[in-house]
């Protein structure tokens, strides 16, 4: 039988001296390098929070949940009360707008809809910019030529402009026809439609040029070139080789594109094209905010809480979407 310290020193020298740490796949290194970037990865932890806010807040109003929490979180965004312009206190975190309904409740109401907007806009882009894109990309040639030639004439519109136009022209029929197909409820409807198509169709030119590029990288690739020699369809490769391949790049632009259609659509309420009531953008309440302010009195809580949470979900998806694109970037070194 072997002396125990001799068993040691045995099984010491036969284990390896070094640790070589196994090679990680793409999508796990942009993790890991995203997870070391203090920044965004903080950035994106606070978007996930307020999400998961903005998903749970109607349950707060409940009355199997309401006598747990504070008066505050209980509020309705259209509960009208006589505290006209009151100030920030523990009833009313935010205080209250002119006709006395809580400020707090209708931020965390603006701030779904501004971000439904955002997301219904990136997903259009997502769809049309992939497609055009793709389609062009890998066919090339003079479909490709006309192809781009296209979005280069769109873009050589203002995109504000093109959208501002759509929406005061299209806003007055399409609210008669919602209305008198299924009654007043919808007429409001009718301005987040032509958001959620004019931003939409502003948006997707950047996607395009960008899976563009990325596909005719790909295209003349060894593993694009095998699946030919294979007798796989054009179809096929797109789907299975191609994009799985493009998707990284994909993602990082949309959470950037969503800051940008937010923006957008802040500044049409503003103008007061954007959405109506009873629905309220973040746009919406600091147009409304702004009204109140005069040199007799300001109400200063009515733009400062909107307009700080835009500039806040502004800055975290920014911030997360550089992390992102920093991550995915095959340039930066993930160790």
């Amino acid at each position: 039988m072997a002396d125990p310290k001799t068993s040691r020193l045995i099984d010491a020298a036969a284990r390896p001296r070094y640790h070589v740490p196994r090679s990680l796949s793409p999508n796990r290194a942009a993790w890991r390098a995203f997870r070391r970037n203090r920044t965004a990865f903080v950035a994106a932890i606070l978007l996930a929070l307020g999400g998961l806010l903005l998903v749970v807040w109607p349950l707060f109003g409940r009355d199997s949940i309401s006598p747990r929490l504070p008066r505050a979180l209980t509020w309705s965004p259209l509960t009208l009360t006589d505290l006209q312009f009151a100030e920030p206190s523990a009833e009313h975190w935010f205080g209250t707008d002119v006709h006395g309904r809580d400020v707090l409740s209708r931020v965390i109401h603006g701030a779904r809809i501004s971000l439904v907007v955002g997301m219904v806009g990136a997903a259009v882009s997502l769809v049309i910019g992939v497609f055009w894109g793709a389609l062009a990309g890998y066919v090339g040639g003079r479909l490709d030529g006309w192809m781009m030639r296209f979005v280069d004439a769109l873009y050589a519109m203002p995109a504000i402009v093109f959208v501002v136009v759509l929406v005061a022209t299209l806003q007055t029929p399409l609210k008669e026809t919602l209305v008198a197909r299924w009654g007043t409820d919808f007429g409001p409807t009718a301005n987040l439609l032509l958001l959620f198509v004019g931003l939409g169709a502003v948006s997707w030119l950047t996607m395009a040029r960008i899976v563009r590029g990325q596909v005719l990288s790909l295209r003349e690739r060894n593993f694009v070139a095998a699946s030919r020699v294979l007798g796989a369809s054009h179809l096929r490769i797109l789907l299975r080789h191609v994009l799985p391949n493009v998707w990284g790049v994909v993602i990082v632009y949309v959470t950037l594109t969503i800051p940008s259609v937010i923006l957008y659509e802040s500044f049409l309420s503003y103008l007061g094209l954007g959405v109506e009531p009873p629905f309220a953008s973040l746009g919406y309440l600091i147009a409304d905010g702004a009204a109140h302010i005069n040199a007799i009195r300001s109400h200063w809580w009515l733009i400062v809480f909107p307009g700080g949470a835009l500039i806040g979900t502004l800055l975290a998806l920014n911030l997360a979407g550089d992390g992102l694109r920093d991550a995915w970037d095959p340039r930066e070194p993930k160790d």
